[in-house]
């Protein structure tokens, strides 16, 4: 599985416990740095930002990715639907959370969310919302 990391760097102990996590190995990580200008379209800066992870159109359809999202939320859901239009599916997404009480903060990895699984049961819903 490649990480494609957007964010802040990751530890080894994040690394180890995605795989966890996953139950699949971390073959590689992508460390994209994500610097926006704020007077420019997000839209076109995040397509030269999805360029920079090097991938194939074939293998943002087939290889298995794990995304750590950027923390600002509008360049993060930009993103989303960007991927989405390169993966055909939403990816996975990493959370993270800081560690109670720790003091410099650090933080530790809360869960995977797998946001096409999202998606696909909010879509559901929809169906069976429109059935009653």
């Amino acid at each position: 599985m490649i990480l494609l990391n957007f964010s802040h760097p990751l530890t080894p102990d994040h690394l180890a416990q995605v795989e966890s996590l996953s139950g699949q190995p971390i073959t590689s990580v992508v460390d994209i740095l994500t610097q926006f200008d704020h007077t420019q379209p997000f839209s076109l800066q995040v397509e030269a930002l999805a360029d920079q992870a090097g991938l194939t159109p074939q293998e943002w359809q087939t290889t298995p990715l794990l995304v750590n999202p950027p923390s600002l939320h509008l360049i993060a859901v930009t993103l989303l639907a960007h991927l989405h239009g390169r993966m055909g599916y939403f990816p996975t997404v990493l959370r993270l959370r800081p560690v109670p009480g720790s003091t410099p903060p650090r933080f530790e990895v809360a869960e995977l969310v797998n946001l096409q699984a999202v998606r696909d049961a909010a879509r559901y819903r929809r169906s069976d919302e429109a059935a009653r």
